[in-house]
């Protein structure tokens, strides 16, 4: 089995109200992944996935250069990456 591993993510530019979040949603389900995101104050989209390195190295790729169809991506920053044994989320999940 591969490694678990975790990852907080914040993608700053065009990304409020133009379905970000749901699409980020829906790429995390399809890769099997497990987290949230939600919008910040300042305008940007913040989470945390948990999955496969493999699985979660497409999200990063997804969140960094593709994202939802009117979204415009300066850059996206990920941290805190660290190796986990089991998965703390059930699903993807969108916070308020």
């Amino acid at each position: 089995m591969s490694k678990l591993i975790r990852v907080d993510f914040e993608v700053f530019g065009t990304v409020q109200g133009v379905f970000f979040r749901k699409n980020t949603q829906k790429r995390g389900e399809e890769l099997g992944l497990k987290g949230w995101c939600m919008n910040t104050k300042n305008g940007t989209v913040v989470g945390r996935l948990e999955g496969e390195k493999s699985k979660i190295e497409e999200m990063k790729h997804w969140l960094s250069k593709v994202g939802s169809k009117n979204s415009v991506i300066d850059k996206a920053e990920f941290r805190n990456e660290q190796e986990i044994n089991v998965p703390s989320f059930t699903g993807f999940s969108i916070k308020h």
